[in-house]
């Protein structure tokens, strides 16, 4: 099992920035690919950026988001920027035993979850 816990959501004014992390306990060596999604009041949950070796990103995202992670701590991360009131939604990290899918079918592992509200 592995367990992720999402911190960092906030409330940000548009064009503004702020920085997820995920830190992530127990078999991590068992979830090569760590990933975000989002969902926002009345919305399927969307994919938005993931890493196996490199990053990949929503087109809604990219050029905007940054995607890391640190093996050594466990850690994954989002930074955003450019923050859109569209943005606004809670962010979930997750983790998939399979190599680069943006699939939130294919995500085994989830956090609880952290909110971004981004205001216009």
């Amino acid at each position: 099992q592995v367990q992720l816990v999402e911190s960092g959501g906030g409330l940000v004014q548009a064009g503004g920035s702020l920085r997820l992390s995920c830190a992530a306990s127990g078999r991590t060596f068992s979830v090569p690919t760590m990933g975000w999604f989002r969902q926002a009041p009345g919305r399927e949950r969307e994919f938005v950026a993931a890493i196996t070796w490199s990053g990949y990103y929503a087109d809604s995202v990219k050029g905007r988001f940054t995607i890391s992670r640190d093996n050594a701590k466990n850690m994954v991360y989002l930074q955003m920027g450019d923050l859109k009131p569209e943005d606004t939604a809670v962010y979930h990290c997750a983790g998939s035993r399979r190599l680069e899918t943006s699939r939130a079918d294919e995500y085994e592992f989830w956090g609880q979850g952290t909110q971004v509200t981004v205001s216009s």
